[in-house]
């Protein structure tokens, strides 16, 4: 998962994932109403490999191994706040959202101006079109460099050419994102 996908996760959400696997574990069991069996299906292990992992006795807890810690922490990911998750996407759709980020930014442009990439940081509001953009090429499965691409774009758009008022035929070049965060009112 690139900076891109992190920043627009870490948007969506209100409440950090809880971090440990035992806790993790326990919001499972709560969401499937304390139920071993159904914990055990979405895991794709056996319901008595999740018994030893919640057990509280003394000796017969086992700890999953790493290719279940990481099927555990996918499974919380993809219940982790369903409707507010909804909600704040809609939101970002609608009104847009203030996009920060520090990286690369190249441009080229007519002679005599500075078009070498330097690294900025940029802290821009970004309609929604851009969001609907972003969210649709995440859920076709677009990678890393297909988002930067729309937010080279937008960027470009919104703060390079002032929203269209300078710099016509700017072609933006953005790379090498150190971080990239989204604020969602």
């Amino acid at each position: 998962m690139g900076q891109i996908e992190q920043g627009l996760e870490r948007a969506l959400r209100t409440r950090p994932v809880p971090s440990s696997t035992e806790a993790r574990l326990r919001f499972l069991l709560a969401a499937h109403r304390d139920s071993t069996r159904r914990v055990a299906a979405v895991l794709g292990v056996s319901q008595r490999t999740v018994q030893r992992w919640v057990t509280k006795k003394p000796g017969a807890r086992r700890p999953p191994g790493p290719l279940q810690v990481r099927a555990i922490e996918e499974a919380v990911l993809a219940r982790w706040q369903p409707r507010i998750r909804a909600r704040r996407r809609a939101q970002a759709e609608t009104e847009g959202f203030v996009f920060y980020t520090r990286a690369r930014f190249g441009f080229t442009a007519p002679a005599g101006s500075s078009d070498d990439p330097r690294v900025r940081w940029i802290t821009q509001y970004l309609p929604g079109e851009v969001a609907r953009e972003l969210f649709a090429a995440r859920d076709a499965g677009a990678g890393e460099q297909q988002q930067t691409v729309i937010l080279a774009r937008a960027l470009g758009h919104a703060y390079f050419r002032d929203g269209g008022g300078r710099a016509h035929g700017l072609h933006i070049a953005f790379s090498d994102v150190e971080f990239a965060d989204f604020s969602i009112a």
